[in-house]
Order: C-alpha cells, then sequence, then structure tokens
C-alpha cells in the first residue's frame, strides 16, 4: 500500500515543516505544488521531497489540487495544507491503518479539528473530512439480479484528528476569492452561496459585505429561490445595509422576515440596529429573541454570544 501526499502551498515558510514532519514517515511520495512563493516556502518542501512543482495560480483551488494529484503514483492521496498537522498518537493510528486498509476503500475520512476562535467558516469545532482517497478507482458490479454498478464510494470512518490552526487572514483570502468566482460566474452553487454567508458573518468586514451585496440581493430577488436561500440572503443583506448606515433598505429587508419566522441572525442585527439607535431597550427585546426564540441558520454564535453580550450591554445602558 503506496501513500502520495499532495499539497498546495504559497507562502508557507511558518508553517510548512510541521505539517511535513508529522507525515513524512507514513508517505511514500510527497508532491508539493507552489503558486507562487515569495519566501522560503520551496527551501523547506525540499527538505522532505524532489517533487517540487510550481503552477501559475488560476484562482481555482480545484484546478491546482487536481494538478498535484495528476502527479501522484500512489494507490492513495493524502490531500492537506500547510496549516494542519497530526499529533503522535495520530501519526500512530495513520501508520496503523495503512497496514490494514482493505482495498475495497475508496475513501477515508478523519476528524477535522479548528479551535472555535479560529474558525472563519464553520458553527462546530470537529468535523469529518475527506482526507484519503483511492487514486484509481475500480468499478464493480453488484446485486446478483439486475446487477449495476457500484457508483458510491466505499467510505471508512477513521478516529484520526487532524490539527487544524488557521493563521490570521485567512477568512480575508477565501472572501477574496469568494467575491472573485462571484463576478465572473454569476449565480453560486447552493453549497458554495452558504459558505459565503457563513465566512462573511465570521470575519467580514464592511467591505467585504459590499463586495457581496450583488450576489445575494440576486438571490433575494429571485422567484423561484428556496426559503432557505432566501432567509440566508436576506441575513446578508440586512448586515450589510446596517454597517453601511442605509436605514430604508436595512428596514425592508429586516421587515421581510422578521413578521414571519426571524431567524437568530436577524434578530440580532436588530438588536444591534436599536443600540445603535441608542434604544437599549428594543435592543434588549431583539437579544433576547435571539437567544430564546429563534435559531441560528448561518451563525451559531448569534443564537448564544452574541445576543448574551449584547443583552449585557443594554443592562448597563439601562442603569
Amino acid at each position: 500500500m503506496k501513500f502520495s501526499l499532495c499539497m498546495i502551498v504559497k507562502d508557507e515558510e511558518p508553517r510548512l515543516e510541521k505539517c511535513l514532519s508529522t507525515l513524512a514517515d507514513v508517505m511514500d511520495e510527497i508532491i508539493i505544488v507552489d503558486t507562487g512563493s515569495s519566501d522560503n516556502t520551496k527551501e523547506i518542501a525540499g527538505k522532505f521531497t524532489d517533487l517540487i512543482y510550481d503552477f501559475s495560480w488560476t484562482g481555482d483551488f480545484s484546478e491546482a489540487r487536481n494538478f498535484a494529484a495528476s502527479k501522484a503514483t500512489g494507490d492513495y492521496i493524502y490531500t492537506a495544507d500547510a496549516d494542519e498537522y497530526l499529533e503522535p498518537e495520530d501519526q500512530k493510528k495513520l501508520c496503523d491503518l495503512k497496514k490494514v486498509l482493505l482495498p475495497e476503500v475508496e475513501i477515508v475520512q478523519m476528524w477535522y479539528c479548528t479551535p472555535s476562535e479560529l474558525s472563519t467558516v464553520y458553527n462546530f469545532e470537529e468535523e469529518y473530512r475527506p482526507k484519503l482517497y483511492k487514486r484509481l478507482r475500480e468499478f464493480t458490479w453488484i446485486d446478483p439480479i439486475h446487477e449495476t454498478l457500484r457508483l458510491d464510494p466505499v467510505v471508512f470512518d477513521s478516529d484520526i484528528r487532524i490539527q487544524h490552526r488557521p493563521t490570521p487572514g485567512h477568512g480575508k483570502r477565501d472572501l477574496d476569492a469568494l467575491a472573485g468566482v462571484s463576478r465572473e460566474q454569476g449565480r453560486l452553487s447552493d453549497k458554495l452561496r452558504h459558505m459565503y454567508a457563513m465566512e462573511l458573518f465570521r470575519c467580514g468586514d464592511v467591505e467585504d459585505f459590499v463586495k457581496a451585496e450583488p450576489c445575494f440581493r440576486e438571490v433575494s430577488e429571485q422567484e423561484d429561490v428556496g426559503q432557505d436561500a432566501l432567509r440566508e440572503a436576506i441575513c446578508v443583506l440586512t448586515r450589510t445595509y446596517r454597517l453601511q448606515g442605509d436605514t430604508a433598505n436595512f428596514l425592508a429587508y429586516a421587515l421581510r422576515d422578521a413578521v414571519t419566522n426571524p431567524t437568530a441572525e436577524l434578530c440580532c442585527e436588530l438588536g444591534m440596529y436599536f443600540e445603535e439607535q441608542n434604544n437599549p431597550e428594543e435592543a434588549a427585546m431583539w437579544y433576547q429573541n435571539a437567544l430564546s426564540e429563534t435559531e441560528s441558520i448561518i451563525d451559531i454564535r448569534t443564537s448564544g454570544e452574541i445576543p448574551e453580550a449584547g443583552l449585557m450591554r443594554c443592562r448597563r445602558e439601562k442603569r
């Protein structure tokens, strides 16, 4: 069984050595694709491998990852980013897995662990992610009668835990990329649009929300849009207009959701709006709604720590 590590990197000098040192002993080959580093990233990679390739960045992470995978020769490809590493016990688990992995398994999922304070997108600290996958898929026939090809991959959920420690600026980079994709491609997929909304609420500033406004306004104006997508768009737009001080549009969009089934995100926006209007009593009512009467759909903090902090501020104001 041969494992190929495939990575795409750029200016990862502070992190790359730690990442590679925790994976080198279990990998049979290490493939590094550099997309334009200006620091010592390639020199560090050279301590671990000779398989270092340059790739002109196109703005498409999938394209770069596919290029890296095309250089692999192993039975399985392990994907990693430079801000990941394995603790010693998980290094051993990966070594043990390599010895017993059945060839029928096509994808191995591992726990991806990101401290909440460092997350730019997710509302949880741990999630399963596909990290190891078979380089060449073998199709087999199944069912004793009316036989058909098995299309669903065979997935193994391991107990290996990958430590992910993103650095400041990671979210800003992703937001710029998402804004670019939105401008160039128009309507985003449901998955990518949801990721965009989560990233905005986690680490977006006024400029990021302004850039996102055309994308989410278009969603809000579609006749065939689903309820979840519409509510998500309203959340983004109310935050955008509040940050811009555009009261008319803020209230217009906020009222669309507030009179039906408001989200915790919208209640927090109304709480912040009334705080800005020096009306702590009204603000407190909306923060309480966020905390106890509604649910989050983008940022779980809007039904917990954010309204809790808002209520504390309002109580101090009323004193």
